[in-house]
Protein backbone atom coordinates (compact mmCIF):
# COMPACT_ATOMS: atom_id res chain seq x y z
CA UNK A 1 0.00 0.00 0.00
CA UNK A 2 2.73 2.58 1.10
CA UNK A 3 4.20 1.87 -3.11
CA UNK A 4 0.93 3.17 -4.23
CA UNK A 5 0.58 5.64 -1.89
CA UNK A 6 4.15 7.33 -2.84
CA UNK A 7 3.38 6.52 -6.39
CA UNK A 8 -0.16 8.53 -6.44
CA UNK A 9 1.58 10.98 -4.11
CA UNK A 10 5.15 11.46 -7.05
CA UNK A 11 2.45 11.84 -9.95
CA UNK A 12 0.37 14.65 -7.94
CA UNK A 13 3.74 16.79 -7.31
CA UNK A 14 4.38 16.80 -11.29
CA UNK A 15 0.77 17.28 -12.04
CA UNK A 16 0.29 20.45 -9.44
CA UNK A 17 3.98 21.52 -11.13
CA UNK A 18 1.72 21.34 -14.48
CA UNK A 19 -1.66 23.05 -13.15
CA UNK A 20 1.22 25.84 -11.69
CA UNK A 21 2.53 26.26 -15.25
CA UNK A 22 -0.61 26.77 -16.24
CA UNK A 23 -1.83 29.01 -13.71
CA UNK A 24 1.29 31.09 -15.08
CA UNK A 25 0.47 31.30 -18.16
CA UNK A 26 2.28 28.58 -20.14
CA UNK A 27 1.08 27.85 -23.53
CA UNK A 28 -0.54 24.25 -22.49
CA UNK A 29 -3.94 24.64 -22.63
CA UNK A 30 -4.53 21.62 -25.61
CA UNK A 31 -3.67 19.46 -22.47
CA UNK A 32 -6.51 20.36 -20.44
CA UNK A 33 -10.20 21.18 -20.47
CA UNK A 34 -10.33 19.24 -23.09
CA UNK A 35 -8.22 21.32 -25.37
CA UNK A 36 -10.95 24.28 -25.62
CA UNK A 37 -7.85 26.92 -25.16
CA UNK A 38 -5.14 26.50 -27.07
CA UNK A 39 -1.92 28.26 -26.15
CA UNK A 40 -2.52 30.13 -22.81
CA UNK A 41 -5.60 29.61 -20.31
CA UNK A 42 -7.39 32.92 -19.79
CA UNK A 43 -7.47 34.14 -16.34
CA UNK A 44 -10.77 32.24 -15.57
CA UNK A 45 -8.97 29.05 -15.82
CA UNK A 46 -5.72 29.65 -14.43
CA UNK A 47 -7.67 30.87 -11.10
CA UNK A 48 -9.38 27.50 -11.59
CA UNK A 49 -5.89 25.67 -11.80
CA UNK A 50 -4.78 26.94 -8.76
CA UNK A 51 -7.92 25.55 -7.07
CA UNK A 52 -7.07 22.05 -8.94
CA UNK A 53 -3.82 22.65 -7.11
CA UNK A 54 -5.47 23.23 -3.74
CA UNK A 55 -7.69 19.86 -4.19
CA UNK A 56 -4.68 18.07 -5.19
CA UNK A 57 -2.57 18.39 -2.21
CA UNK A 58 -5.64 17.93 -0.14
CA UNK A 59 -5.87 14.25 -1.76
CA UNK A 60 -2.46 13.92 -0.66
CA UNK A 61 -2.80 14.69 2.40
CA UNK A 62 -6.09 11.87 2.93
CA UNK A 63 -4.04 9.43 1.17
CA UNK A 64 -0.85 10.13 3.37
CA UNK A 65 -3.13 9.91 6.39
CA UNK A 66 -4.69 6.30 4.89
CA UNK A 67 -0.89 4.96 3.69
CA UNK A 68 -0.22 6.13 7.27
CA UNK A 69 3.07 7.46 5.74
CA UNK A 70 2.15 10.92 7.45
CA UNK A 71 -0.91 12.44 9.07
CA UNK A 72 -1.25 9.21 11.23
CA UNK A 73 -3.84 11.14 13.84
CA UNK A 74 -5.96 11.92 10.81
CA UNK A 75 -6.39 8.16 9.70
CA UNK A 76 -9.78 8.08 10.62
CA UNK A 77 -10.62 10.66 7.69
CA UNK A 78 -8.06 9.35 5.49
CA UNK A 79 -10.27 6.03 6.17
CA UNK A 80 -13.30 7.86 4.67
CA UNK A 81 -11.80 10.85 2.67
CA UNK A 82 -9.65 8.49 0.45
CA UNK A 83 -13.38 7.38 -1.09
CA UNK A 84 -13.88 11.02 -2.49
CA UNK A 85 -10.59 10.23 -3.79
CA UNK A 86 -11.20 7.44 -5.58
CA UNK A 87 -14.56 8.88 -7.00
CA UNK A 88 -12.93 12.42 -8.26
CA UNK A 89 -10.37 9.87 -10.20
CA UNK A 90 -13.05 7.60 -11.78
CA UNK A 91 -14.61 10.29 -12.95
CA UNK A 92 -11.67 11.94 -14.08
CA UNK A 93 -10.47 9.12 -15.41
CA UNK A 94 -13.79 8.95 -17.94
CA UNK A 95 -13.09 12.49 -18.72
CA UNK A 96 -9.79 12.35 -19.51
CA UNK A 97 -9.69 9.64 -21.96
CA UNK A 98 -12.92 10.68 -23.69
CA UNK A 99 -11.99 14.23 -24.02
CA UNK A 100 -11.63 15.61 -27.54
CA UNK A 101 -7.91 16.48 -27.32
CA UNK A 102 -5.62 14.51 -28.46
CA UNK A 103 -2.89 15.55 -26.10
CA UNK A 104 -5.34 15.42 -22.93
CA UNK A 105 -6.16 11.98 -23.56
CA UNK A 106 -2.38 11.25 -24.03
CA UNK A 107 -1.30 12.91 -21.18
CA UNK A 108 -4.06 12.78 -18.58
CA UNK A 109 -5.55 9.85 -19.33
CA UNK A 110 -2.93 7.90 -18.03
CA UNK A 111 -2.25 9.79 -15.34
CA UNK A 112 -5.76 9.63 -14.16
CA UNK A 113 -5.55 5.70 -14.86
CA UNK A 114 -2.23 5.80 -12.45
CA UNK A 115 -3.66 7.72 -9.92
CA UNK A 116 -7.27 6.16 -9.79
CA UNK A 117 -5.15 2.91 -9.34
CA UNK A 118 -3.01 3.86 -6.72
CA UNK A 119 -5.57 5.28 -4.72
CA UNK A 120 -7.99 2.44 -4.94
CA UNK A 121 -5.33 0.13 -3.91
CA UNK A 122 -4.64 2.49 -0.69
CA UNK A 123 -8.49 2.79 -0.28
CA UNK A 124 -8.61 -1.09 0.30
CA UNK A 125 -5.97 -1.99 2.38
Amino acid sequence: MILFANIYILLTIIIAIFQVALAMGAPLGEFTMGGKFTGKLPIKMRVAALAQIVILLIFVFIVAAKAGIAFEQYYSFGRIGIWFVVAFFVFGTLVNISSPSRKEKLTMGPANIIALISTLVVALS
